[in-house]
């Protein structure tokens, strides 16, 4: 049994699917259900008796005492943040509140709970800790990409917000002895992604014929990684990572803003072409925000080298694959696009906890 908090949002859910299709352990699923989780995201999942699922709180102490005493996981896979820098930028409050003091809540009941262990549970027990590659600030466009070494540097609320969590789960390896692991990983794209995302707000506003708002230049630089490559590395850093240890996660994929906008034009015109217009014409430049990091990019040799984990998509297929999962799943986009996935867990679940 493993435990996973966040595991109803976009990478949890590919995470907790993709487990569950290649192992037979199961996973208790802890998720508040902010906005960005969906539990329609896990709806392969609704008669699997190996997925848990329990709505709640990483800063409920008590609930993650409960859920620890009673399942007796034997990991934390700790996906549960506030995510989005833009919203960071206007409300940073939800991010220090989830990102570091759920974090050290979180910990504090991981430690007090590894700390009771018996011997060789206690020795195979792991924190896995999953991050980002915003906590490292921003590069020049020939900077050397990041590596576990280099020095933090964040830039918006969001990723101090990361950063701040990363340190204390370090403290608590090398104060504690908790057996963590961290990972910090480059952009992720892929089926389930809310969509306030580059990659699948350009798709909607595509194909509703909206305008496709680029920050400033378009110019700004991410590594991406697609989602179920990120999911697979987890897995193997889980299974065999070094305690104590980082790894960063890329996609081995450099690409401008206007590149991957570009990109999506081009597969939406092969796979879904319109009749009036092209969707390259659709695309506008807006003000960049505040603070906006130029260039994001990940050394990934750590991992490959010890792990032996490599992505096995390359951009072009990767984002092919996306873009056929958003065009034949359009049902989902609008019922989280119009709100309506709200509702539906508002009438069914409203606040209490799904056990």
């Amino acid at each position: 049994m493993i435990l996973v908090t966040g595991g109803a949002g976009f990478i949890g859910a590919n995470f907790v699917l993709d487990w569950l299709g290649a192992m037979q352990e199961p996973v208790v699923n802890l998720d508040l259900l902010t906005y960005a989780g969906n539990l329609h995201n896990l709806d392969a999942l609704r008669a699997d008796a190996r997925h848990v699922f329990v709505r709640g709180d990483i800063c409920d102490r008590a609930l993650v005492q409960t859920l620890l005493s009673t399942h007796r996981p034997r990991a934390i896979v700790h996906f549960a943040a506030e995510s989005h820098v833009d919203r960071s930028i206007h409300g940073p409050d939800a991010f220090i509140q989830t990102n570091v003091v759920g974090t050290f809540s979180l910990l504090e009941e991981a430690r007090a709970y590894w700390t009771a262990l018996s011997g060789s549970e206690q020795q195979q027990f792991r924190f896995l800790h999953v991050s980002t590659d915003e906590v490292y600030g921003s590069l020049e466009a020939h900077d050397p990409a990041f590596s576990e070494a280099t020095p933090y540097a964040p830039n918006s609320p969001y990723s101090a917000s990361k950063a701040g969590a990363d340190h204390l789960v370090r403290a608590y390896h090398h104060t504690y002895g908790l057996p963590t692991l961290t990972t910090n990983c480059s952009n992720n794209y892929g089926p389930f992604q809310f969509p306030e995302k580059l990659v699948p707000l350009m798709i909607h506003h595509a194909l509703s014929g909206q305008s496709l708002p680029i920050y400033g230049d378009g110019k700004n630089v991410r590594d991406w990684l697609y989602v179920g490559d990120h999911c697979a590395a987890l897995r193997v850093v889980l299974d065999k990572g070094r305690v104590g240890e980082t790894y960063n996660i890329g996609g081995q994929s450099e690409k401008t803003n206007l590149e991957v906008v570009h990109t999506l034009c081009e597969l939406l015109e092969q796979m879904q072409p319109h009749t009036t217009r092209r969707y390259i014409d659709l695309i506008t430049y807006v003000k960049d925000r505040a603070g906006h990091d130029r260039r994001y990019a990940i050394n990934a040799e750590k991992i490959s080298h010890e792990l032996g984990w490599q992505p096995s998509e390359t951009f072009a297929s990767g984002f092919a694959r996306t873009v056929r999962w958003y065009l034949e799943n359009q049902a989902w986009v609008s019922n989280v696009t119009s709100g309506a996935y709200r509702s539906w867990l508002d009438k069914n679940y409203h606040a209490e906890a799904v056990r």
